[in-house]
């Protein structure tokens, strides 16, 4: 008796690919240092809601770094360790407002881009 193949649809039914929302970039990375998604039928999922104050989180620090930086860099006597300081936390922040930015986006389209979403954000 020979079965359906797997990939032939019910009458009626809906694909998986249809009824899918895309997945989600989340705002950390897996221990190996890769992108992590969520897939999700909506946003208001317990892992979700925790992404968000996560993202949220990520850019007030982002703000506040800012802030410290300008001051550091606008002082001409910072000492140099100061302004190294300021200059890695920038570039750790400056990371993960790209990550926002990227999953942000990825939702407003729908469809994550390969040559971006393939790696983890460059600093991160």
């Amino acid at each position: 008796m020979d079965s359906a193949p797997d990939t032939e649809e019910q009458p009626g039914a809906v694909s998986a690919a249809a009824s899918a929302t895309p997945p989600r970039l989340l705002p950390w990375s897996s221990a190996g240092g890769t992108p992590c998604y969520l897939v999700a039928e909506n946003g208001g999922s317990r892992l979700s809601r925790l992404a968000d104050e996560m993202e949220e989180t990520q850019l007030e620090t982002g703000a506040e770094i800012l802030a410290h930086a300008r001051a550091v860099l606008g002082d001409t006597m910072s000492p140099y360790t100061e302004v190294r300081y300021a200059g890695i936390r920038l570039a750790e922040c400056l990371g993960d407002a790209l990550r926002v930015a990227e999953s942000r986006g990825m939702r407003l389209t729908g469809v994550p881009d390969e040559g971006e979403a393939g790696g983890a954000t460059p600093g991160v």
